[in-house]
């Protein structure tokens, strides 16, 4: 593969963290007289960032009491529920073995994203875990995919994003790198590709696959 550094989005592409997010929205919504979401409506809702996402249920001058309490709770309950998705240590362990830069860049609060590795035991595998409150940007600005790049000394045309919302294809877009999509999170294929992915996968799996990278 031409890529020496690969990007790749937390929630919805390496890791499943839906039920831990979903129990901290109806943990939280209900406090303040709105029902409790279902799974489908917090997936959809997420991925540009918590405000934008917590915006999606409540008016916007409620938004920063709201999100205080999600995180105060999403806090105590961050690895009870999240995994691996299917392929994402594989993935990342064959990249290293062939000399390529791997590096978590996701809209998710930083600190929890950094635990979430750790427990997960893929923090080994990655050269850094950028997130929301590293930077003031969120994805898909291009000053914070800039950021990440100068980090890794890494080059847009030797780069690419893998995530699975429009979100991500924006990131990747504006900062002048590839993109590759999978279908384990919020968005289908053909959300993807219209939102200007170059090639969208089912997941990990198939991706290491369509990279050679497969056994």
């Amino acid at each position: 593969m031409r890529y020496r550094t690969v990007l790749i989005d937390l929630d919805g592409t390496l890791v499943d963290a839906f039920t831990t997010i979903h129990r901290s929205y109806a943990h939280t919504l209900p406090q303040f007289g709105y029902p409790a979401p279902t799974i489908e409506e917090v997936r959809a809702a997420v991925g540009g960032g918590l405000d934008q996402a917590i915006a999606r249920f409540v008016p916007l001058e409620l938004v920063p009491r709201v999100r205080a309490v999600h995180i105060e709770y999403s806090q105590k309950i961050l690895l009870e529920d999240v995994v691996l998705l299917p392929g994402g240590r594989a993935l990342l362990e064959r990249l290293n073995a062939r000399g390529v830069t791997c590096a978590v860049f996701t809209n998710k609060h930083a600190p929890s994203a950094r635990r979430i590795c750790d427990h997960l035991g893929v923090a080994p595998l990655l050269r850094g875990v950028f997130g929301a409150g590293d930077t003031p940007w969120l994805k898909p600005q291009p000053e914070f995919a800039h950021h990440v790049l100068a980090a890794l000394a890494a080059v847009p045309a030797t780069t690419c994003l893998i995530g699975d919302s429009p979100f991500d294809v924006a990131a990747a877009r504006n900062a002048a790198i590839d993109f590759a999509g999978v279908t384990t999170g919020t968005h289908s294929a053909a959300e993807l590709y219209a939102a200007g992915a170059d090639v969208v996968v089912t997941d990990l799996v198939k991706l290491s696959q369509t990279w050679g990278l497969g056994d």
